[in-house]
């Protein structure tokens, strides 16, 4: 695996985006400041994906509702294997099971 580091801020970001729309190359931005070109170059494609200039990936928008409805699923997934472990407790302790829901129909 490689080095982890702190994202850098929004701000950084847009200024380099930014220099790079200017004329100025990922590969002399590099040697100048710290992120790689390959770097720089994904952020110029994210912020053109997010202005609607590109259509090859989602936008950052679209990254982040992906990102919360995947931890809502692992949330509510939790919740149904906590539930049915709940259920079937409680039907060994009375010794009687519970009716199916209407999910299996």
């Amino acid at each position: 695996m490689g080095k982890h580091r702190t994202p850098y801020p929004a701000e950084f970001r847009a200024q380099m985006v930014e220099l790079v729309k200017a004329g100025r190359r990922p590969e002399e931005l590099e040697k100048e400041f710290e992120p790689t070109a390959q770097t720089i170059y994904n952020w110029v494609a994210q912020a053109d994906r997010d202005t609607g200039v590109r259509h090859d990936g989602l936008t950052s928008a679209e990254r982040q509702e992906l990102a919360r409805l995947r931890r809502e699923v692992r949330q509510l997934k939790m919740e149904r294997d906590i539930l049915s472990h709940a259920a079937a407790w409680f039907a060994r302790e009375t010794g009687s099971i519970p009716p199916k829901s209407g999910m299996d129909s």
